[in-house]
Parts: structure tokens; C-alpha cells; sequence
């Protein structure tokens, strides 16, 4: 009911980027929208296309099934269905359904009459897919480049990956990124950990208030953030780990070659060690 109640304060006319009124409709509750149709239809196409890899591969085991990329040789250029081809035709799908996505997000943003943080942080996850898929093999010069569509294929990539470069986790940008997650689940685990204590006190107590929350960290850590800071740090800390996973396989190739381990001899060089 309190879903049927707020509906009307956003189902409102106007906002739209493309289409005005001839797209601005609903599915029940579900926004559609111009970029609601073409997301649905990048997502038929891309589904079937995928179904149809698996069909011509040698099994139907969802573990083992393969989409390859196209060979190096095919470089930037296209290459035939079972060569690759559908690979590339998916990754098309993919990036048009997710760029849709997003969009469709602006249009519901504009809707609500609010800032467009979460098609931005949505746009980080797209960009880190794009770097993989696009952006590194285009400047490695070759389609080969981006992973398989897989589940061990795709495993069995990042891996070799990682041996290719010779120890990836030296890699001082994944270093950062990998950082950034965890730091992000340790801030909202211990933020979600907290409401819970606060809204599920012992039997017989009140529900406790935001001022029990400050409290809490400011005993524990010397200063508390705020309700809405811990959510802005949250989204700051997890768009940073986005931001960095992407930067630190689009450098691995097109601007450092050689083994990671090797990046640090420059700490070993300082002047401090002789």
C-alpha cells in the first residue's frame, strides 16, 4: 500500500530525453520510456544471441558454455558468426541495453525532480564493462582482447590475465580498487549493523534514535559522520572501486607490458636504500 500511495507523487508527464509524450507511458508500476523499449530489445536480441552461441558450441552445460571473441588476426575488423562474430554482436547488445538502462534511470531522475547520482554510479559499472569489452582492445588493436562469455571461460581469462602480467595484484591501481571494495563493505556493514541494532532493540526497550546512532560512533571512532554522510561516503567509496578496477586492466597492455612486481623497482631505487 505505501507503494500504491507514493506512485502518484512520481508518475507524473514529462522528463523525458527522446520520444516527449508518445514514450512517456508505464507497464503497472514500471517506468518504461523510449530507453525502456530500446533496452528490451538490445536485451531480446543479446539473450538470443547468446542462446544461439551455446547452441552451435559443443554442449549446453551452462558451466562450460563459450562465446569466444574473434581471433587476433580478425584484429578490429568483423569476423564471421561462429568466429566470433556473435561475440561482437553481443557485446553491441550488451552496451546498448546498458546505455538504455541508464538513460531510462536520467528519465526517472528528471521525473522525481532529483540529481542524477544514481545513473552516474550505474554509469561507472557500465564504464568498468566498457573499458573490458571495448575500450582495451581497441587500443591493444584486436577484439581478442576482451574476455569470453562464460562462466569458467571468463574465469580461466582473468586468470591467464593475471599470469600474463605475472602477478596482477601487484598492479598498484587494482591495489586501489581492491582496497576501495572492501573499505566500502566494512562503512555500510557497520552502518547497516548499527539501524538494525537501532530499530530492533532488546524486548522491553524503545527504538533507539539517530542521535543513539552519532553517539555509537563517536564513542567507537571519535566522530560520526551523519546519516546522510555514511551514505555519500558509501557511493564515493564504491564508485571509487569502479572508477580504479577500470583504470587498472585499461593501463595492463596498452601502457605497461612487462610483469607488475617489476613497476616497483622504483621503490627500491629511491635514493633512502643506498
Amino acid at each position: 500500500m505505501a507503494m500504491l500511495s507514493f506512485e502518484a507523487k512520481y508518475r507524473v508527464r514529462g522528463g523525458t530525453l527522446i520520444g516527449g509524450d508518445l514514450f512517456d507511458f508505464w507497464v503497472g508500476p514500471f517506468y518504461v520510456g523510449f530507453f525502456g523499449v530500446t533496452a528490451i530489445f538490445f536485451i531480446v536480441v543479446g539473450t538470443l544471441l547468446c542462446v544461439w552461441g551455446a547452441a552451435i558450441g559443443p554442449t549446453w552445460n551452462v558451466w562450460q558454455i563459450n562465446i569466444a571473441p574473434p581471433d587476433l588476426k580478425y584484429g578490429l575488423g568483423l569476423a564471421p558468426l561462429r568466429e566470433g562474430g556473435l561475440w561482437q554482436l553481443i557485446t553491441i547488445s550488451a552496451v546498448g541495453a546498458f546505455v538504455s538502462w541508464a538513460l531510462r534511470q536520467v528519465e526517472i531522475s528528471r521525473k522525481l525532480g532529483m540529481g542524477l547520482h544514481i545513473p552516474y554510479a550505474y554509469g561507472v559499472a557500465v564504464l568498468a564493462y566498457v573499458t573490458l569489452v571495448v575500450i582495451r582492445p581497441v587500443l591493444l588493436g584486436a577484439w581478442g582482447h576482451g574476455f569470453p562469455y562464460g562462466i569458467l571461460s571468463h574465469l580461466d581469462w582473468v586468470s591467464n590475465v593475471g599470469y600474463q602480467y605475472l602477478h596482477f595484484h601487484y598492479n598498484p591501481l587494482h591495489m586501489i580498487a581492491v582496497t576501495l571494495f572492501f573499505t566500502t563493505t566494512l562503512a555500510l556493514s557497520m552502518h547497516g549493523s548499527l539501524i538494525l541494532s537501532v530499530v530492533n532493540p532488546r524486548k522491553g526497550e524503545a527504538v533507539k534514535t539517530s542521535e543513539h546512532e552519532n553517539t555509537f560512533f563517536r564513542d567507537l571512532l571519535g566522530y560520526s559522520i551523519g546519516a546522510i554522510g555514511i551514505h555519500r561516503l558509501g557511493l564515493a567509496l564504491s564508485l571509487g572501486a569502479g572508477i580504479f578496477s577500470a583504470l587498472c586492466i585499461v593501463v595492463s597492455g596498452p601502457l605497461w607490458t612487462r610483469g607488475w612486481p617489476e613497476w616497483w623497482d622504483w621503490w627500491l631505487n629511491l635514493p633512502i636504500w643506498r
